[in-house]
């Protein structure tokens, strides 16, 4: 029997079919292969091996990174000293102004704001737990009695006045100490007696002979004229110490 005859005819027999060429498309996109390019191994054995040898793309002077071609955390300079706060001097500065004796006014040569907002806001802070919200009033106050005694000294000062806005706003705002004392004792001395306004009065005067002094070494010129310049300095500290009587 011929079965090439009828090659379908039979059950089990299949015929080869013949195969298509693969033609490319020309304009199909082509991809660029880069002989350099590094594939990484996903056998656990290997990784391990090769992690080291895999610099993941860092520069080798980045610092902050751990190691030995790396820097260190421990070698960065602290915060506040990028930022250009010098707490030690703060504090001298602060503890310069308790001192009811002598002033010295060579601390306050560089002058800078971080320790007169601290002041402010400890003051504000205890008029806070005494039942007033005063951050406003407080910064408010000083801002314009710093610009009130900027314009004051340099008018009696003439040629010979060297005192900025800047300096005169750090001296006002240190000589503000003994009134942050004070309205933290008033929390604990009871309002309306003649003992407040004693403390008060106290307060006001070592204030006022705190700034006179640190104003007035400024210009020499300025010493003829040093009762005006306490009697400006004594309206300030008034207003303040009113805030924490009443």
């Amino acid at each position: 029997m011929d079965f090439s005859s009828h090659p379908q005819s039979h059950v089990g027999i299949t015929v080869p079919q013949q195969r298509r060429p693969i033609t490319i498309n020309p304009r199909a996109p082509t991809f660029p292969t880069n002989p350099n390019l590094q594939f990484v191994s996903f056998d656990i054995g290997a990784a391990s091996s090769s992690s080291s040898s895999i610099s993941y793309g860092l520069p080798p002077s980045l610092p902050g990174y751990g190691g030995a071609a790396f820097g260190s955390f421990e070698e960065e300079p602290p915060l506040l000293e990028e930022l250009g706060i010098n707490t030690q001097l703060i504090m001298k500065k602060t503890l310069n102004i308790l001192n009811p004796i002598r002033v010295n006014s060579d601390l306050h040569e560089d002058a800078d704001l971080s320790g007169p907002f601290v002041l402010c806001m400890m003051m504000g802070l205890f008029q806070l737990l005494a039942g007033k919200l005063q951050f406003g009033v407080i910064l408010g106050w000083i801002c314009m009695a710093s610009f009130f005694i900027y314009v004051l000294f340099n008018m009696l000062a003439g040629r010979h006045g060297n005192l900025d806005l800047y300096r005169c706003l750090s001296m006002v705002g240190y000589s503000m100490v003994p009134m942050v004392v004070f309205s933290a004792l008033s929390l604990v001395v009871p309002h309306g007696g003649i003992g407040t306004f004693i403390m008060a009065g106290l307060t006001v005067l070592w204030c006022t002979r705190a700034c006179t002094n640190l104003l007035v070494v400024l210009a020499p010129h300025a010493d003829q004229h040093r009762s005006l310049v306490a009697y400006a300095c004594i309206l300030i500290y008034i207003m303040f110490s009113l805030l924490v009587v009443f």
